[in-house]
């Protein structure tokens, strides 16, 4: 998720300021990615050092408007007219956990599969009885409605795949073969 393009997106509508920023990303997210303040104002303070935004007028309570440039107008153009391009390398914690699992003499990745399953059939459920008010919202929820079926799947096939092999059968002893990166022994 682009923190950084999303409150440009919001700034392009016209100034905010940072309580502000994070009402109206909650907003039109559906708060299922909430921001803390923090994480804001230091995105602006990155973005005002690029020349995207710029600090504006102050109101009677104190709060600092921030208006985008052209140079931001431009990069939500951009942003929004680019696809998402995934990277290949994976970042997702249960599939490296069960990797690891797999690998590790004395784990039991088929008892982790079952856990993971049950949470994630917890999650699909909540994540289908709740009601949604706006398209918006209702939109980031189908997301997650679909990655969570999709885990789901992608749970059961790896116990179809780890079942025909005996328990702790693709454990990894460590290896004797070291690296030649690293740091250097301090007895040299």
């Amino acid at each position: 998720m682009s923190v950084r393009q999303s409150l440009l997106a919001i700034l392009d509508q016209g100034p905010c300021y940072g309580y502000q920023l994070r009402h109206e990303f909650d907003r039109r997210t559906g708060s299922n990615w909430p921001l803390n303040v923090g994480q804001i104002y230091n995105t602006l303070e990155r973005l005002e050092r690029d020349g995207l935004v710029e600090r504006g007028e102050t109101d009677s309570q104190g709060h600092v408007y921030w208006q985008i440039t052209d140079s931001g107008s431009s990069e939500v153009a951009q942003w929004l007219a680019s696809p998402v391009v995934r990277g290949t390398v994976t970042r997702d914690e249960i599939a490296i956990k069960i990797a690891i699992a797999v690998s590790l003499p004395g784990a039991d990745a088929g008892a982790l599969i079952r856990a993971q399953r049950i949470e994630s059939l917890q999650r699909l459920q909540s994540l289908q009885g709740a009601h949604h008010e706006d398209v918006a919202s209702a939109l980031i929820a189908e997301s997650m409605i679909f990655a969570a079926e999709a885990e789901l799947r992608w749970l059961e096939r790896t116990e179809q795949r780890l079942a025909g092999h005996a328990p702790h059968a693709l454990a990894l002893a460590l290896t004797t073969e070291r690296p030649k990166r690293g740091r250097p022994s301090r007895d040299g």
